[in-house]
């Protein structure tokens, strides 16, 4: 399979057409947003191809990532939204418009296990076995081929998992759950940001 890899230093080329689905995923430095950084976005088309934008973390000035991000007109699939959500907020300053997430869709969906990582879901969907070797890298410097390749498989798989989910909430007349939850999404960051981890509808 040949990837198409891209990567974009600081920020998106200026007049790069994504169209309006597109899947995204972050590389940071460690999982708390307000002590580690937010090293890498990237993004797929569906299409074999990742944009992987290494942040400038002086400034985390990147305008065109920024808009594409805060487009209501652009569909954006996670997995694990809450995580990257939180650091996108954190260090762009912003909120992210139209989202979906295959954790949370997963979970709703394959209740026949539980077993809900990335890695998972595209054995499942794909019959593809990821290595996921570097997810414990360092995405600081100087990114590796082995590192890049990574990158892109967190990417090129979601849209056809996201299909795939969505296929089985219909089936089982879940959707409109799912629709439902995804909506507090941003209020579940919102909790992040303010420390509260815990699960506030637990007695």
């Amino acid at each position: 399979m040949n990837l198409d890899i891209k990567l974009h230093k600081h920020d998106l080329p200026d007049q790069l057409k994504l169209g309006n689905i597109i899947a995204v995923d972050c590389e940071m430095g460690g999982l708390n947003f307000k002590r580690d950084p937010l090293f890498i976005v990237q993004i797929s088309t569906g299409n074999l191809d990742a944009h992987i934008i290494q942040l400038d973390r002086r400034t985390y000035k990147a305008p065109n990532l920024i808009n594409v991000l805060k487009n209501k007109e652009v569909k954006k699939i996670f997995h694990f939204a809450r995580a990257d959500l939180g650091f996108i907020n954190q260090y762009l300053n912003i909120n992210v418009e139209n989202i979906d997430c295959t954790k949370i869709k997963s979970k709703l969906s394959r209740t026949y296990t539980d077993r809900h990582s990335l890695k998972d879901l595209i054995k499942e969907f794909t019959g593809v076995e990821i290595s996921k070797q570097y997810q414990s890298s360092d995405f600081g410097g100087e990114l590796t081929p082995a590192q890049l390749k990574y990158c892109a498989n967190d990417v090129i798989y979601l849209h056809k998992i996201n299909d795939n989910l969505n296929q089985i909430l219909i089936r089982e007349n879940r959707m409109r759950l799912y629709e439902e939850a995804i909506k507090f999404i941003q209020t579940r960051v919102n909790l992040d940001i303010a420390s509260f981890k815990d699960d506030i509808w637990s007695h």
